[in-house]
């Protein structure tokens, strides 16, 4: 499998530059032909020909290109071995899907496969499957599904569930979120302190302020990792003249959301605050008078001049940052030096290793101070930031809060939106989801029934019609009726 790039097609003896994306998996076959003359075209052109439909097919990312390629093409090879097809009959299919499904979960380590991600690849095999048999490439698909009924806000549909799909774990039986005392440990553990917040004395890290700033930053706006990552210094709001309580808007641009989608999340004052000092600070030191350049396999260097908060220009021509993609944010170099992403290293590149930061300090966290503490990757303070969010959203904290900076003059449009809004609402378009059943549906997969309980304990407390003191002693004479029983 190799990755095309249009560099240079003036010297393929074609008229036209090819359509194919930039960044497009192709897979080749071992004698590098693509067709044997006038008959069928080899199943490695039609892989390719499915994946170049799918930035119009609901996978605009090319990191999904590069996930649904692997996943055909291993598929194709371990059929191949066994003498299989790739479109193949049904019988035949179904026999190397089950021994398929052997290998994934009983064969050589390094090619096992837990069961989420045994889900994504059966997924992406259905949808190439499907594709196929409507476009008349293959009679068969070595899938069995049965029907069942999806109800999502009061509204049901049929949808089809494959049965190769491994059972997995109800969604709340593992917490994917950090409570409120591990993020303090998280955060702690980011800036190389001891839980106590005085200084890890078994700790000698670097990059701590940028680390900090960073991991500050993704808990309170709830970004995902390609969002928090790409981002431009110049694309960071402004800081308050005063701390405030409110969240405080933050624009997120399209060039680097799911989907191209822009939208505004927030943030609280003390995480942007700590990222301004990051960039006044070691960043600044980091990247002044640097030589740094993108590697060449990255393509030619973008020069950035007369920055500002909209766009700049980019070897002289005048672009709006927006529109700017993750690959093209990592090649551009700014006008005094360095790499001209948030996060860099210290030499002035730039810095994108977030996965391996987080996790080696939940490691730490878990080998010197709390075992119990789970392991974090980037998605997990995603998932932290939108529980947080939930809290303070039912719980009355932004309506109070709303209610205070409405003295003080703050913005009436989001002081209405805070006071007004649904929570779902709110939520959903801050995770930058399509539509609120989705925002449901990804809640439905984390505990939010400790968030209304804890809601409508307080609200009754404070209406004075519910003692939480009577009500715990009303459940525990419950349970001593039960025990004299």
């Amino acid at each position: 499998m190799s990755f095309f790039s249009s560099r240079g097609w003036e010297s393929w003896d074609i008229e036209y530059r090819p359509v194919i994306p930039e960044g497009m998996p192709v897979l080749v076959d071992d004698d590098l032909l693509f067709e044997d003359g006038p008959a069928a075209p080899r199943p490695a052109a039609v892989v390719n020909r499915w994946l170049r439909e799918l930035p119009v097919s609901g996978a605009p990312a090319p990191s999904s290109w590069e996930n649904y390629a692997r996943a055909v093409k291993e598929w194709a090879e371990f059929l191949a071995v066994h003498g299989i097809a790739l479109f193949d009959s049904r019988e035949r299919l179904k026999a190397g899907l089950s021994r398929y499904a052997e290998h994934r979960a009983a064969g050589p380590v390094k090619g096992r496969f837990a069961a989420t991600t045994w889900g994504q690849h059966m997924s992406i095999l259905s949808l190439f499957y499907r594709w196929a048999i409507d476009e008349g490439y293959a009679a068969a698909e070595p899938f069995t599904y049965r029907s069942a009924r999806a109800l999502f806000a009061g509204t049901g549909r049929e949808v089809k569930v494959n049965l190769a799909v491994r059972r997995t774990p109800k969604p709340h039986v593992t917490i994917k979120y950090l409570e409120p005392d591990f993020i303090e440990l998280f955060r702690n553990g980011l800036r190389g302190l001891a839980p106590d917040g005085s200084p890890d004395t078994g700790f000698a890290g670097r990059e701590m302020p940028r680390n900090a700033a960073i991991g500050d930053l993704a808990l309170a706006t709830g970004l995902r990792l390609a969002e928090f990552t790409h981002l431009l210094p110049w694309e960071i709001p402004a800081l308050p003249p005063t701390p405030t309580t409110v969240p405080i808007p933050f624009p997120v641009p399209a060039g680097i959301t799911k989907g191209r989608k822009p939208r505004t999340t927030w943030t609280s004052y003390d995480a942007l605050a700590s990222v301004h000092d990051y960039m006044g600070l070691d960043r600044e030191a980091a990247t002044a008078g640097s030589a740094w350049r993108p590697p060449r396999r990255w393509g030619e260097p973008l020069l950035v001049s007369d920055p500002d908060e909209r766009g700049g220009r980019i070897n002289g021509v005048r672009r709006p940052w927006a529109s700017l993609t993750p690959a093209e944010r990592r090649r551009l170099v700014a006008p005094g030096g360095g790499s001209c992403l948030l996060a860099v290293k210290s030499g002035g590149g730039p810095f994108t290793a977030w996965a391996t930061v987080f996790e080696r300090t939940s490691d730490r966290i878990r080998a010197r101070f709390e075992p119990r503490f789970p392991h974090v990757n980037p998605h997990r303070l995603r998932h932290s930031f939108a529980m947080r969010t939930l809290e303070y959203l039912v719980s009355g904290h932004y309506r109070a809060a709303a209610r205070l900076a409405k003295d003080a003059d703050a913005d009436a449009a989001l002081v209405f939106y805070l006071s007004k809004a649904d929570p779902l609402l709110v939520l959903r378009d801050l995770l930058g989801h399509s539509t609120v059943l989705t925002t449901e549906k990804y809640l439905k997969r984390l505990d939010t029934t400790r968030i209304y309980r804890h809601a409508y304990e307080a609200a009754g407390a404070e209406a004075g019609i519910l003692d939480a003191a009577a009500a715990e002693r009303e459940s525990d004479a419950e349970f001593d009726e039960q025990d004299q029983a």
